[in-house]
């Protein structure tokens, strides 16, 4: 199996030198932070409510997977046999938690034919006060050193763990794939959140946003050493819907959120029957490349909040010279950047704390399946 995986990576790697030769794929440069990953202190320097808001610093990400041809349909790698489907990995998300109790009490609704799908509640004690955590961010805490070190013992460094113990040791993942399932208040949709540019993820993006318009595909932070619940296992995701306001069960939401999870399985389900038809689909999805805070005082008070003119205009274009913020004098600052890009996570809530006003991301079209 080793030396069979080795010669994929080799083949894949051919044929992306060759797309890049053909100028046919972008050379992303190296890895960034996650849109969700910890960010400066507050304190750091930051721009000045009276000056235009810098252009993100951080470089594109490089693919940690090879990235398959667009002129031919991606093999399945892989029969499928455990799914795991975990929600409430933030406690005041409902939209998940609340799936996963619902497929606790119907779970003939998950299982399918060829394969096992179990469930998992990721933070019961958050979410029996309805907090997002108990002590810190459970979505930061699967870094492999701090899942083998003793001596982290609050209470999500050890449900850290026990997940860990349940799901399985990355790369000797115990479930073939996982889905984590988010909701978030700023206007993402019904958001596929990818990790890696593993073939079957594309071909996995790309049927469901064929399928359903509404789906947008995003990429935000290679696996390699990632600390968040999905990294687990190579083929983890994390689906991201909203406006939901916290600890608020929202049932559009939900519906749509249970609508896209049944896709998934019957696509799970198609793939181990080996009935999935070839298509000439091209993926759209945007790259993640940085963040941007709230411009603040010396002392990391905000000065400016989000403008009207971009609030909840996720993946939407933002073009230099655009306004950004908007002070509480009402002074407007604009964007300063060299190329477009496509703001999501705009003014997400649980993203205060971590310094984030926004993530930045860039419109890539280039895969066609």
């Amino acid at each position: 199996m080793k030396e069979m995986r080795e010669m994929r990576e080799m083949r894949g790697m051919r044929e992306m030198r060759q797309m890049r030769e053909n100028n046919q794929l972008p050379i992303p440069q190296s890895p960034v932070p996650s849109p969700q990953s910890p960010v400066p202190s507050p304190q750091s320097p930051v721009p000045s409510p009276q000056s235009p808001v810098p252009s993100p610093q951080s470089p594109v990400p490089s693919p940690q997977s090879p990235v398959p041809s667009p002129q031919s349909p991606v093999p399945f790698m892989h029969k499928i046999n455990r799914v795991a489907i975990v929600g409430g990995t933030h406690g005041n998300e409902f939209t998940g938690a609340f799936l996963i109790k619902k497929f606790e009490q119907l779970p003939n609704l998950i299982q399918r034919p060829s394969f096992e799908t179990i469930t998992l509640l990721g933070n019961p004690q958050a979410f029996a006060v309805g907090k997002r955590y108990i002590y810190k961010d459970l979505n930061r805490s699967f870094f492999s050193e701090d899942l083998q070190n003793s001596t982290l013992s609050t209470y999500e460094d050890i449900r850290a763990k026990a997940i860990y113990k349940i799901l399985g040791a990355k790369n000797q993942s115990q479930v073939d794939v996982i889905i984590d399932l988010h909701s978030t208040t700023a206007n993402m949709g019904l958001s596929l959140m990818l990790g890696s540019y593993h073939p079957f993820l594309l071909q996995l993006a790309t049927y469901l946003s064929s399928v359903n318009p509404e789906v947008k595909v995003c990429y935000t932070q290679a696996e390699k050493g990632s600390n968040f619940l999905r990294s687990l296992c190579e083929l983890g995701f994390v689906i991201e819907v909203g406006p939901v306001a916290q600890g608020v069960l929202n049932a559009e939401w939900f519906q749509k959120t249970e609508k896209l999870i049944y896709t998934v399985l019957d696509y799970l389900e198609r793939c181990n029957q080996g009935s999935i038809p070839e298509s000439e689909n091209t993926l759209t999805f945007y790259q993640f490349i940085g963040t941007i805070d709230f411009p603040r005082n010396e002392y990391g008070e905000i000065q400016a909040m989000i403008h009207p003119q971009i609030q909840f205009r996720d993946y939407e274009p933002l073009k230099p010279g655009d306004p950004i913020f908007l002070t509480l004098d009402g002074k407007t600052i604009s964007y300063e950047g060299t190329s477009t890009v496509y703001p999501i996570f705009i003014n997400e809530a649980a993203y205060y704390e971590k310094g984030i006003a926004m993530c930045l991301t860039e419109k890539q079209i280039d895969f066609k399946f």
